[in-house]
């Protein structure tokens, strides 16, 4: 973690240090105090007792109030002061003790600085000019009034030691608690400071430009839940990973938008394409009709323009079918029988193509009913026996089958052609999609427009199930997966008479 001014090292340090220095020197001051306040009740005492034994040295001439003899008694303390006052509060006469020296009358100015005291045991403390502050008590008994003080030196120079020593030990505590603290925060605001290199690491890394993931993380070590800091990195962690998910999900959006738009691109031309051709033989046969010129006959030629028109038609059909099932609307909802579907579309195929073999396959186990739109569902039946009509040579065989089980309603149609070319495979089921050379064709009357399967698909996907294809040459299978209808889940399976195979050349 930085040490710039602001950071977060910087102010622990200042708001710490300013709590420790507060405490100490309410510590400090704590001591000094008390015992300064110590060292007063002792000096108090002291003149207590001084007082007291001057007022009975003082009471033996109490009719002399000039009388100081009791200071003549030796063992006084050094700087006694002692006088005798009159009944105003007034020295009528003092002195004072020194070293190895009689006591020393008080002078005028001296006398007057204490004047006022009253004799009644209690403590004041007076500044004596020429001889300095002192600690003074009076005492009055039988009219005999005395005063004792004691120097206040010896206290305050005490004081002032211990107010030095205080602030001394305080200020090598401060500092070196300063110091184990600013160890112990800069350790302790580390794995922040990972955190915070991550983070602005993260917000430099180009989100919109760069490659998807990539993005450092913040060590696993310093993600634990037991400290703020590794609440703050396994959240900065999940809020990269949120952020890698939503790059890749806009990168992968964008991806299906561009191919949205190219396939909506290339659907349009293949659209345009598809109902140009169809109308470009309308118009023409039309417009020679019409001239009444040259070698056309008229039943030939209004049979091309109705074929062309059937075409188109059927080409219009089925792309407005497809827009409608785009729109994602849930098709009609009606029970349908999925084998008696595909028993009449396989009858109808064989009917209308005799040169390939048609068969029919029930498996069932459960009845085989669906709910949706039947005309869809019989479409979708009917456009993949067309594309295997469409696209296997004559002889080829053609098997429908019907699978119902009690999760599953599947519609299978294989044949033994030449295959789907495997480039194909992956795009099968897209729009104007059309098989190669190495499909044969039946006809030109069989040239689909390339939306059949993509019809087959989308109906699918609009009744819930999905269409799939695998092809080999010999072997090419279309399956058409559908949900159950709800109703069929509970009953019972069909007896084993109702499945068999069919055929129909």
């Amino acid at each position: 973690m930085s040490g710039t001014p602001g950071s977060l090292h910087i102010r622990l340090l200042v708001r710490v240090g300013a709590v420790l220095a507060a405490v100490c020197a309410a510590m400090a001051l704590a001591g000094v105090l008390a015992q300064r306040a110590y060292l007063l009740d002792r000096l108090d005492c002291r003149v207590m007792d001084a007082a007291e034994h001057g007022l009975a040295r003082a009471s033996l001439r109490p009719d002399d109030s000039r009388d100081l003899t009791f200071l003549g008694v030796t063992g006084h303390p050094d700087g006694l002061l002692a006088a005798r006052l009159d009944a105003h509060g007034t020295v009528t006469a003092g002195a004072v003790t020194g070293p190895d020296a009689p006591p020393r009358a008080l002078t005028p100015g001296q006398g007057t600085a204490l004047r006022g005291i009253a004799p009644d045991g209690t403590s004041h403390t007076r500044t004596v000019p020429g001889l300095g502050t002192y600690r003074v008590t009076g005492l009055e008994a039988s009219g005999v009034r005395v005063l004792a003080g004691l120097p206040l030196e010896d206290v305050q120079e005490m004081t002032h030691r211990l107010a030095v020593v205080e602030a001394v030990v305080a200020a090598v505590g401060l500092a070196v608690a300063g110091c184990a603290c600013a160890v112990v925060v800069r350790r302790q605001l580390r794995p922040l400071g990972r955190v915070a290199a991550t983070a602005a690491e993260v917000a430099r890394a180009p989100l919109g430009r760069g490659p998807l993931g990539g993005l450092p993380r913040v060590s696993e070590a310093d993600t634990g839940p037991g400290s703020e800091a590794g609440q703050v990195a396994a959240a900065l962690n999940r809020l990269i990973d949120h952020a890698e998910h939503a790059q890749a999900e806009r990168r992968r959006s964008e991806e299906r938008l561009r191919r949205g738009e190219e396939r909506m691109r290339r659907f349009l031309a293949d659209a345009g394409h598809e109902l140009r051709t169809p109308l470009a033989s309308i118009v023409g046969y039309a417009e020679l009709m019409n001239r009444g010129t040259g070698p056309v006959e008229q039943t030939p030629a209004w049979r091309r323009v109705a074929a062309e028109s059937a075409r188109m038609t059927v080409l219009v059909e089925d792309l407005l079918l497809l827009a409608r099932l785009d729109e994602g609307r849930p098709p009609p909802s009606a029970e349908v029988d999925l084998a008696a579907l595909v028993a009449e579309a396989v009858w109808q195929a064989g009917a209308a193509d005799a040169e390939h073999t048609w068969r029919l396959a029930l498996r069932l186990d459960a009845p085989a009913l669906v709910t949706g739109d039947e005309p869809a569902l019989r479409k979708a039946v009917a456009n993949l026996l067309a594309n295997a009509r469409a696209h296997t040579p004559p002889g080829t065989t053609v098997v429908a089958a019907v699978e119902s089980t009690a999760a599953r309603r599947v519609v299978r149609v294989r044949d033994d052609g030449p295959g789907v070319p495997p480039h194909l495979l992956a795009t099968i089921f897209d729009r104007f999609t059309r098989a190669d050379a190495s499909r044969s064709r039946s006809g030109p009357q069989a040239a689909g427009s390339g939306l059949g399967l993509a019809v087959v698909e989308a109906i699918a996907s609009a009744h819930g199930g999905h269409a799939r294809v695998r092809s080999a040459p010999g072997h090419t299978e279309f399956t058409l997966d559908l949900p159950p209808t709800e109703a069929a889940e509970g009953e019972p399976p069909v007896p084993a008479e109702a499945s068999g195979l069919s055929e129909r050349r």
